[in-house]
C-alpha cells in the first residue's frame, strides 16, 4: 500500500510560529489559530485527511465535541492514528465509515492482529486501543449521523462464572462467558510492569543518553547537545514517580530550588494530573536530582537551556508566536500568576487550572527579551511538548540495541544484527520509571515497618492498619492515586505503612547498598527487573 492510499493525520499546534509567506497568502482569513478556536480546535487537536487530501468534518468533529473535546492530547493522538487505520482499511475495499458492519470490524481485526499479508500487524494491547477508538467514535457519531455502531460490545456480567453464558444478544446468538468483549483479543493484557533496579537504569541512562559504552567510557565522536536536558528529565522521573506528561509540564517557579532536606517537597498541579482532579497534590523530589542534573540543566550560565533561549531570543522566535501570555508575578503562598492583560494590567490565574498546553506559552519579560517558564525546551528554545519525549526514549533504547549488536564477536547479515539488537538485554520506557519508583518505596516501606510488627496478633495488626493504614495506602500518597486499590492493582502486595514525610526522612544514600539487595533477593527469580548488564569481550 503506497503512502498515496492512506488516510493522514495532523494535529493543530498553538505554539508554533505561522510562517511569514503563509500569513502574507491568506492575510484575509484572518488569525489561524483563533479562527481554529473558535471553531472548538486547542493544541494537539488531530485533523485527519483522506487519501484525496480532503478532510472528512464529520469525522474531524468529534476531536472538537463531546468527550473527546475535554479528552487529554495523548489520547486524542492514540484514537486519531487508530481511526487512521480503520479508515484506510475500508478504503481499500471501497466503503465508507458510515457504511461499515460488525463484519467489517471483525475482518479489521484478523488484518490487524494475524494476517500474514499484512507487514504491520500489531498485538493484542495496540488492538485493544483500536477497538476503544472505534467504539468511542462510533457511540459518538451514531445520534448525530444516525449510523449504527459496528463495534461489538458486551456488558459485563455481574457474577464471573465458569460455565457457558445464558446471555443472548438481539439476533439470538450466546454472549461470551463471563461477559468477555468478542473483540477483545484473548491475549492482551491490560498492563505490563516492568521495573528498573538503580544500577539498571543508570546504565540505560549513561549509554543510551551519556554517550558512554558498556565498557564505561564515553564513546569516541560522541555529542549530546541535549544530553544535561534529556539527563535531568530522566533523573526527575526516576526520582519523583511523577507520569510522563506531569514531570513534563512543571514550570521553572514551581521547582523548590532553595528549599532543604533530602526530597524536596514540590506542588504538582491539579490540570498536570491525570483525569484533571479538583486538587493539585504534593510530591518530592530527591536533592540530588534537583541540585545536580536539575542544576546542571538550568545553570544561568553553562547550562543548555539558557543557552538556547538566548538563541531563540536573538532570532525573534518568541516574539512571532500566537498567544503568548505575559507573566508578571508569582506568589507562592497562593500558587497564583499574575498575568498582564489586554488593558495593561495584570490578572491572578491559579497554577491549577493550566494545563500542559497552556503552560507552554507562559512568559516572562527579561532585559533580554521574552522567556519561556517551561522548563523544558526544545534545541530552537520553544518549549518541548510532551509527545518529544516518547521520541527521547525510543532514541536511547535505538542506541543501545546498536551498541549491543556491535559487541558480536563475529560478522553478521543484516538479519541477524536486526535479531540481536531486539534481544538487547538494556531498554526502558518512560512509564517504567515510575513503576521503579513504586517497587523502591514499596520496599522500603515494608522493610522499615517490618521490624515494628513482630509479636503482634492479627487483631493488633487490623487495629494498627485502620490507625496508620498499610503499605498501600501510603504508596498510593507517593504515587498520586487516587485509592490504594488502584496502586495494589498494578504493582506489588500489600503491607502495613507509616507516615509518608516519616519514611521520607528515613532513605537516604546511605541505604542504597542494603536496598538494592534487598530487591535483588526478592525478585531475583521473577524475570521483570531490570538491572545492569555485564559485558565481557
Amino acid at each position: 500500500m503506497g503512502a498515496n492510499d492512506r488516510w493522514t493525520v495532523d494535529f493543530y499546534d498553538m505554539v508554533e510560529a505561522v510562517p511569514y509567506d503563509l500569513l502574507e497568502e491568506f492575510l484575509w482569513f484572518g488569525d489561524l489559530y483563533e479562527r481554529a478556536a473558535r471553531n472548538g480546535a486547542r493544541h494537539g487537536t488531530p485533523i485527519l485527511n483522506s487519501p484525496t487530501g480532503h478532510a472528512d468534518p464529520r469525522i474531524n468533529l468529534f476531536f472538537r465535541t463531546g468527550s473527546m473535546a475535554g479528552a487529554s492530547v495523548k489520547t486524542m493522538r492514540r484514537y486519531a492514528y487508530s481511526l487512521a487505520v480503520w479508515l484506510t482499511f475500508l478504503h481499500v475495499f471501497g466503503r465508507r465509515w458510515d457504511e461499515a458492519t460488525p463484519g467489517d470490524v471483525e475482518a479489521f481485526k484478523d488484518w490487524r492482529i494475524t494476517d500474514v499479508r499484512n507487514d504491520e500487524r500489531v498485538k493484542g494491547t495496540s488492538f485493544d486501543t483500536d477497538r476503544a477508538a472505534l467504539n468511542c467514535f462510533y457511540t459518538w457519531a451514531g445520534p448525530r449521523y444516525r449510523t449504527i455502531n459496528p463495534v461489538s460490545s458486551v456488558p459485563r456480567q455481574a457474577h464471573a462464572s465458569t460455565k457457558p453464558s445464558a446471555l443472548v444478544d438481539q439476533g439470538g446468538k450466546p454472549l461470551a462467558r463471563n461477559g468477555r468483549d468478542p473483540l477483545r483479543p484473548a491475549g492482551s493484557r491490560r498492563r505490563q510492569v516492568k521495573w528498573l533496579l538503580l544500577s539498571g537504569y543508570e546504565q540505560w541512562r549513561n549509554i543510551g543518553l551519556r554517550g558512554y559504552g558498556f565498557d564505561g567510557l564515553r564513546r569516541p565522536g560522541w555529542r549530546g547537545y541535549n544530553e544535561d536536558r534529556d539527563v535531568a528529565f530522566v533523573d526527575g522521573l526516576y526520582g519523583t514517580g511523577l507520569r510522563l506528561q506531569e514531570w513534563a509540564s512543571i514550570l521553572d517557579i514551581e521547582l523548590p530550588f532553595g528549599a532543604k532536606g533530602r526530597y524536596l517537597r514540590a506542588w504538582l498541579a491539579a490540570a498536570c494530573i491525570k483525569g484533571a482532579p479538583d486538587e493539585g497534590r504534593y510530591y518530592r523530589i530527591p536533592r540530588r536530582v534537583l541540585m545536580d542534573s536539575m542544576a546542571s540543566y538550568m545553570d544561568e550560565v553553562e547550562g543548555s537551556r539558557t543557552e538556547v533561549i538566548r538563541r531563540a531570543q536573538r532570532a525573534g522566535r518568541y516574539d512571532r508566536l500566537p498567544g503568548v501570555r505575559i507573566v508578571t508575578g508569582y506568589s507562592a503562598r497562593t500558587r497564583e500568576l499574575h498575568i498582564e492583560s489586554a488593558s495593561g494590567g495584570s490578572v491572578p490565574q491559579s497554577l491549577d487550572v493550566l494545563g500542559p498546553d497552556e503552560r507552554l506559552r507562559l512568559f516572562r519579560r527579561t532585559p533580554n527579551g521574552l522567556e519561556p517558564l517551561a522548563v523544558w525546551l526544545s534545541h530552537d528554545g520553544l518549549p518541548k511538548k510532551v509527545g518529544g519525549w516518547e521520541d527521547t526514549f525510543r532514541d536511547a533504547n535505538e542506541r543501545i540495541a546498536d551498541l549491543w549488536a556491535d559487541l558480536s564477536a563475529e560478522e553478521l547479515t543484516p538479519e541477524q544484527r536486526e535479531r540481536r539488537r531486539s534481544q538487547c538485554p538494556v531498554w526502558a520506557r518512560a512509564h517504567m520509571l515510575r513503576h521503579s519508583f513504586a517497587l523502591r518505596w514499596y520496599l522500603v516501606l515494608s522493610m522499615v515497618w517490618q521490624p515494628h510488627l513482630d509479636g503482634y496478633t492479627d487483631e493488633q495488626l487490623k487495629d494498627l492498619r485502620d490507625q496508620f493504614g498499610d503499605v498501600w495506602y501510603a504508596l498510593s500518597i507517593l504515587m498520586g492515586h487516587s485509592h490504594p486499590d488502584t496502586t495494589r492493582d498494578h504493582y506489588l502486595a500489600p503491607f502495613t505503612g507509616l507516615h509518608v514525610d516519616y519514611l521520607m526522612a528515613l532513605l537516604d544514600e546511605d541505604e542504597q547498598t542494603a536496598l538494592e539487595a534487598l530487591v535483588r533477593t526478592a525478585v531475583a527469580a521473577t524475570g521483570v527487573v531490570r538491572t545492569a548488564v555485564e559485558v565481557t569481550r
